[in-house]
């Protein structure tokens, strides 16, 4: 085991000083409108007010009044914007501008019409062309990555880097993961079964304050015979699963973005599968890319790159501590599917630890949204969402009359009402169905089918309804199910 510590840190956040500079009180004594005290301007009484017109306002020769609401120095739009953000302590990104850009804002008053009259705005259209900017470039005696690395000169102060140091040491271990083996993979049980004894030795209580002499950094009682038995299974599976792995891949991805499966040319040989990692595993990683609405990503050296969700204006506080190609240590928090969630591999920063500076967390990760996801509340319970509260709609589903769109249920139904009537008048008169079979019973004369649905109105409580009246041919009937059903 290795232990990994750093010295503390101190991080300030800007003071917005100008903002609460105290007020002078002998720029205010000089106020004509105020000043109850005798002086050389006013020859009137200190309890009597005189107002002056505009005309006759005695300005001249009060320095106070001019030094406190005279003008002041012209300072440029660039310098006062500056001065807003460090006031108030805060800033927009420092955005590097195209030279369209740099062209818009410095001809920004001059329109179509008019000729382009600053210097500035004269040369930012000429650095438009590409061969004019080759030429300034050669002229300065810098290569064009010189150039444009100094375009990206930030102004103003840059803090420190972040040093930073934990409660206790970050213990880096080799453990096989708990979720091993995949599903539907068989392994040796015998094996499996001394891989998991690896996991009882993490149950043991160390006392807090002793943890530092438990910490060791010998390898022989570390039981890495059990690792290498996860490792010889973890390289079978690899093997036997690789190529089925990657087609799943092109059928579930249609482009390939940060947090993705690596495939094709990205996929090389030895770049570690979604089972080799588990939540709590301590890895060395390389920064990727950075969005501005997602968050890091981190090459681990797997598959899929880590994810470490930091959203929005966070990146103002840590734009100084994180960049692309610098080499960061992250701790795993979470593994998920990689065909429901957007990144598999969620994780944090351990080295820089800038978890202090982030205040704006995800709720949830980011899901697929599929077409073959209809029932969003079933989607929202297998990715760990919260349900959707609805209004109760009033109605009592087990009261209301069963109602089919079916359009045999309608014709069941007579059916059912011819029978129960035959049957009540074979018990009003048996005498007139003595001797004969129900299958025998016949219409007397021809059914014609087409018109046995008649459609009339009937008033029922003072209300004018629809009636249908239909003739059912008793070849249609089960009377002898009707019968034994009544029976029972």
């Amino acid at each position: 085991m290795q232990t990994l510590q750093t010295c503390s840190f101190f991080f300030t956040f800007p003071s917005p000083k100008t903002l609460l500079k105290p007020l002078n009180s002998s720029k205010f004594t000089a106020f004509p409108f105020f000043n109850l005290s005798t002086s050389s301007n006013f020859k009137h009484s200190p309890l009597t007010l005189h107002c002056f017109s505009s005309d006759e306002y005695p300005v001249g020769d009060d320095d106070a009044f001019l030094e406190a609401f005279g003008p002041k120095e012209k300072e440029s739009e660039e310098e006062a914007r500056r001065r807003n953000w460090v006031d108030r302590g805060w800033a927009p990104w420092e955005e590097i501008l195209s030279p369209e850009a740099d062209f818009a804002r410095k001809s920004l008053n001059e329109g179509e019409e008019v000729a382009l009259q600053s210097p500035e705005a004269i040369e930012a259209f000429r650095m438009l062309s590409p061969n004019y900017r080759k030429k300034k470039i050669k002229e300065m005696g810098i290569t064009e990555d010189e150039y444009y690395a100094k375009q990206f000169e930030i102004k103003g102060d840059i803090p420190e880097p972040l040093e930073t140091m934990w409660s206790g040491p970050l213990v880096v271990r080799h453990v096989p993961p708990r979720d091993w083996p995949p599903r539907g993979w068989e392994v040796d049980k015998k094996e499996l079964e001394f891989i998991r004894e690896a996991h009882k030795m993490q149950a043991v209580r160390v006392d807090y304050d002793k943890v530092e002499e438990v910490v060791n950094e010998e390898t022989d009682d570390m039981s890495l015979e059990r690792y290498k038995v996860f490792l010889k299974q973890y390289n079978e599976w690899v093997a036997a699963n690789k190529d089925r792995l990657e087609e799943e891949s092109y059928k579930n991805d249609q482009d390939y973005y940060p947090g993705r499966r690596k495939r094709g040319k990205d996929y090389q040989d030895g770049m570690f599968e979604l089972p080799f990692y588990y939540p709590g595993q301590i890895c060395a990683g390389k920064v990727t890319a950075i969005h501005l609405y997602q968050g890091a990503f981190v090459d681990i050296g797997g598959v899929h790159d880590g994810w470490v969700p930091i959203k929005r204006n966070d990146w103002y506080w840590i734009r100084h501590h994180i960049k692309v190609g610098m080499h960061v240590i992250v701790e795993i928090l979470a593994k998920r599917d990689p065909y429901r969630f957007r990144f598999p591999i969620e994780m944090r920063f351990v080295d820089p630890n800038i978890d202090h500076l982030i205040f704006n967390r995800f709720d949830f990760p980011p899901i697929f949204h599929r077409e073959e996801d209809t029932n969003l509340d079933e989607l929202r319970r297998d990715c760990g969402r919260q349900p959707i509260p609805r209004k109760d709609p009033g109605v009592k589903v087990e009261e209301e009359p069963l109602l089919s769109n079916h359009p045999y249920v309608d014709k069941l139904w007579q059916i059912h009402n011819a029978e129960q009537m035959i049957l009540d008048d074979m018990e009003a008169n048996p005498d007139k169905y003595e001797g004969k079979n129900l299958t025998e019973l016949a219409d007397e004369e021809d059914f014609d089918e087409e018109n046995s649905t008649e459609y009339s109105k009937a008033y029922y409580k003072k209300a004018l309804l629809t009636k249908m009246i239909t003739k059912v041919s008793v070849r249609e009937l089960d009377l002898e199910a009707a019968l034994a059903e009544r029976q029972v």
